[in-house]
């Protein structure tokens, strides 16, 4: 039996389980299950690899998607340019390879929205999913800057900072926080949200619930909002290609 899981902590909610439940029933894939590998600490990944039996891949979550990469034998080459990891082969010989399809998943669920004046981009957190923001923003030519609670390097604004021309000249906003997820639905990042226009593409990662307080607020103001569903959906699709195991 081949085995596939996702590592993370405080992950019972997880996507990715049921995605890959429903699509093994559908597809008829009987030689493969896939379980939740929810651990307090990344130093008990090892622990995983040398006692699951079958072991053939993970998907990588909140909060290790950085905190794994000390542990994988190779990183695949756009992996290391992102500087995050959410997709792991264990190859036939045991070796560990480290992937990233965030970006991928980012990419193609943005795309269809994009206008010629999409030109600046906010990335609110610095997280390891905002990495993989970042990196697919340089490839497309989009100017971006980070939002963080506090100044610190490569943070261009903190939200005490953000004024409402910042936001007015930033028509593309990702939230990359976990804040609005599922229980706590009633938090949203802390920006000037008067300052958003239907030139806006509001973009949260969040997928629970599906729609967030900041894409609430946004919609509000006729801006074009997108949740983190597609994006989980692409990613997992890309990372069962990886993995490979039909």
């Amino acid at each position: 039996m081949n085995k596939l899981g996702l590592l993370g902590r405080n992950i019972s909610y997880s996507f990715s389980r049921a995605y890959f439940k429903e699509k093994f029933e559908k597809e008829q894939i009987t030689n493969t299950t896939y379980e939740n590998f929810d651990i307090e600490s990344i130093d008990l990944f090892p622990s995983i690899i040398k006692n699951t039996e079958g072991l053939k891949g993970l998907n990588v979550t909140i909060p290790y998607k950085q905190e794994v990469m000390p542990f994988l034998d190779k990183i695949n080459k756009k992996a290391k340019a992102i500087g995050a990891v959410n997709t792991i082969k264990i190859t036939k010989k045991g070796k560990l390879v480290g992937y990233n399809t965030d970006c991928y998943g980012f990419k193609k669920s943005l795309k269809p929205y994009l206008q010629p004046h999409h030109r600046n981009a906010l990335i609110l957190g610095t997280g390891g999913a905002s990495k993989a923001i970042a990196y697919t923003f340089k490839k497309l030519g989009i100017t971006y800057h980070y939002v963080s609670r506090k100044q610190s390097e490569g943070v261009s604004f903190t939200y005490d900072s953000l004024t409402e021309d910042i936001i007015k000249n930033h028509q593309i906003i990702v939230n990359s926080t976990p804040l609005g997820t599922f229980p706590n639905i009633e938090n949203c990042p802390n920006i000037p949200y008067n300052a958003i226009t239907n030139n806006h593409i509001l973009f949260d990662l969040i997928y629970n619930p599906e729609e967030t307080k900041f894409l609430k607020l946004g919609k509000e103001r006729q801006a074009v909002t997108i949740n983190g569903l597609n994006m989980l959906k692409l990613q997992a699709e890309k990372a069962w290609s990886i993995w490979n195991l039909h």
